[in-house]
């Protein structure tokens, strides 16, 4: 992405801090590959089954920050840090849904697209992984965050740094904190 563009994506996230919502219109035109994107690395865990489409997870994160215009959008980065929360958000709603089904809830038809990802998310997985985000929030929120910005959003160090508006060197810190959390969390019980 080019300086202009960065550019033109803060103008757009200003405009629609201030309830344009045409400007949020042109900016998800202009950031829809990297949403989607953004979208299929959510679902990447999967088992196979084709149930849950990375177009309907970016179709439903538009419809949840269109019209948030309560969000002092800083940059670039920080709008795909809450983008990405925003898609975690649905991906772990959908695991629960799915989850209750398997429990005798009612089974929802899902529509099939010609973009369908391909595979459903390890849904149980899925929900350990949520548990052991928000126990890390729970004692740390930057840990959290950072957590986010690089596995969900697949935001780059310095992309993290930017959102999160701390520097490089602190990210670089946090992360592998993070990751070794997270996978403390995730062990097996022996």
């Amino acid at each position: 992405m080019t300086a202009h563009a960065g550019e033109t994506l803060t103008t757009l996230l200003s405009a629609h801090h201030r309830g344009d919502r045409q400007a949020f219109n042109r900016l998800a035109e202009i950031v829809y590959t990297d949403l989607h994107r953004i979208a299929r690395a959510q679902l990447r865990r999967g088992d196979g089954t084709p149930t849950l489409s990375a177009t309907a997870i970016v179709h439903e994160a538009y419809v949840a920050l269109v019209d948030e215009t309560g969000i002092p959008w800083q940059n670039r980065g920080h709008f795909f840090a809450v983008a990405a929360r925003v898609m975690r958000r649905l991906v772990v709603d959908y695991a629960r849904a799915r989850g209750a089904q398997k429990r005798g809830g009612q089974a929802r038809a899902v529509p099939l697209d010609d973009d369908l990802v391909g595979i459903a998310p390890d849904f149980d997985g899925c929900l350990a992984l949520d548990e052991a985000l928000e126990a890390m929030g729970q004692v740390n929120e930057r840990l959290l965050r950072t957590a986010e910005c690089r596995l969900f959003a697949g935001l780059s160090e310095a992309e993290t740094a930017e959102a999160l508006g701390v520097s490089v060197r602190t990210v670089q810190r946090e992360w592998p904190r993070a990751r070794a959390w997270l996978r403390l969390a995730l062990a097996p019980a022996q």
